[in-house]
């Protein structure tokens, strides 16, 4: 990659610049696709994202794929299962949450809502191409986000806050925020639905 990557990539991390350069940003029109990303979004909350990307693995092994299915069967056994594992996020409100979510995404798929069509309906079906700088800087929310935190929260979701809500809508390509200085921007702005 030529040019300089956005700002918030620090370091030399391999899997953190991977990540840059690959996935995030990237437009995700898998409904369960972007239902884990959302998730793993819950669990980041608080903390660095690379811990996230490091442990993604293991939360997937551990929450069976993130198969909202299976999650939102849980039992109690599963739950302490979960906090006894060394390799995941072991907070006892963020375990809560995946659960309870894995019944909001079944109880929109039931309703006949397709989650993917659902989230993108926010910005009428293709990325907002938004054209931040390094001098500019990225917001942490927006009205936007807002409005989609709320709803979600409507729906029974857990972990949803304008803040998260914004990171999940760049992680998955909602919105375009890679800085226009960065490569990834016009690569990114490329792969947008017509």
């Amino acid at each position: 990659m030529t040019g300089e990557r956005c700002a918030w990539v620090s370091g030399n991390d391999p899997l953190y610049t991977a990540y840059h350069d690959t996935e995030w940003g990237v437009p995700e029109y898998d409904s369960r696709a972007l239902w884990e990303k959302l998730m793993l979004d819950g669990f980041q909350a608080g903390l660095a994202w690379i811990t996230i990307l490091r442990k993604r693995e293991t939360l997937r092994e551990a929450f069976h794929g993130f198969d909202p299915e299976i999650i939102a069967r849980y039992t109690d056994a599963d739950r302490e299962r979960l906090l006894a594992n060394p390799g995941i996020i072991r907070s006892k409100l963020k375990v809560e949450a995946a659960i309870t979510n894995a019944r909001a995404w079944l109880d929109m798929r039931e309703a006949g809502i397709d989650f993917s069509d659902y989230l993108w309906g926010h910005v009428g079906g293709a990325p907002i191409q938004n054209r931040y700088s390094r001098e500019t800087g990225l917001p942490t929310h927006t009205e936007l986000s807002t409005a989609l935190s709320k709803d979600l929260k409507k729906r029974g979701f857990k972990f949803v806050g304008p803040v998260i809500v914004y990171a999940f809508m760049e992680a998955v390509g909602m919105v375009n925020d890679h800085e226009v200085e960065c490569p990834q921007h016009a690569a990114v702005q490329a792969m947008a639905r017509a």
